[in-house]
């Protein structure tokens, strides 16, 4: 006999059709998250701390996962369930990634608890538990979005944040292999890993990432993930929303292109930036690592 689907109950609402938003670091995830966010009647979680240990946990450690899709997938559902939750206290608890996101520079909520009918989380590196968040929720919604590998590099390198995972004792290439959060899939990535300057190590990551989300597009159907590239995106914000809001099955705030800026005060770059921050070195080490991926993925010269 089938098991019986979990029906999660935040808020007083039952959890019906969540939206997660996915992607690489800098591919623009937070653009969709803001609009989300921002829609009327969605309440959008970004790096909460419940689920951004969890994730964090899942991502760096997969065989906590592997093999144990049920339990992972009850883990994260209770991490979303405390997300989720709107307090007296409102926001101050929450990450500075979703107060920047929700526009939150008060003392209030950045929702109405009696005006949530739909929930979302748009929190980093979400992708590397996308089976267990499809477990957890089965009528999920995924929506994901690629960028130029090379633009990604260029953002990541400019983030202390992000190039802290590849520090001693915190990339845990040798414990756990293969590493998708890494992007190691081989014996050879891993002896190559040591000797791989932070571009590298970037562009192994954004490699890893883009062969996530093409094992996803092939594993799930049309109605439960989507695909956007940051470049049309922002070239055509209306398109994008519009299309969205078709999948999601919900009016969405209008994708916002001007004047954005990421919570560390880093503007998101236009693309081809990468021509003017990274080095003719750094562009080589790109290619021979990830070049295949790029163009695969359709990005050229």
């Amino acid at each position: 006999m089938p098991t019986r689907p979990h029906i999660l109950v935040v808020n007083g609402r039952k959890v019906r059709q969540p939206v997660f938003i996915i992607g690489a670091p800098y591919s623009g995830v937070d653009l969709l998250a803001r609009a989300l966010k921002q829609t009327p009647g969605f309440h959008v979680t970004v790096g909460q701390q419940s689920v951004l240990s969890v994730v964090y946990a899942f991502a760096r450690s997969p065989s906590i996962q592997r093999g144990r899709g049920e339990a992972a997938a009850t883990v994260l559902r209770d991490a979303f369930a405390q997300a989720w939750q709107v307090t007296a206290h409102g926001c101050l608890s929450c990450s500075p990634a979703c107060r920047e996101t929700g526009r939150v520079n008060g003392n209030g909520a950045c929702v109405e608890e009696r005006d949530i009918s739909r929930y979302g989380d748009a929190t980093p590196d979400l992708m590397y538990c996308a089976e267990s968040v499809l477990g957890a929720f089965p009528d999920a919604r995924l929506v994901q979005i690629i960028r130029d590998g090379r633009d990604v590099v260029a953002g990541m390198l400019g983030d202390a944040q992000t190039l802290s995972f590849f520090k001693h004792g915190l990339a845990n290439v040798d414990s756990e292999f293969p590493n998708p959060f890494f992007g190691i899939e081989t014996e050879k990535d891993l002896a190559a890993w040591p000797e791989l300057s932070p571009a590298g190590k970037c562009a192994m990551r954004w490699r890893g990432s883009v062969r996530t989300m093409a094992r996803l597009r092939t594993s799930l159907a049309a109605d439960q993930l989507t695909t956007l590239r940051y470049e049309e995106t922002i070239k055509h914000p209306s398109a994008a929303t519009a299309a969205v809001a078709e999948f999601i099955g919900a009016p969405l705030n209008p994708i916002a292109v001007r004047g954005r800026a990421r919570p560390s005060g880093q503007p998101m770059m236009e693309p081809g930036g990468w021509r003017r921050r990274l080095t003719s070195t750094q562009v080589a080490e790109f290619e021979k690592i990830a070049g295949q991926d790029l163009r695969r993925v359709g990005y050229g010269a």
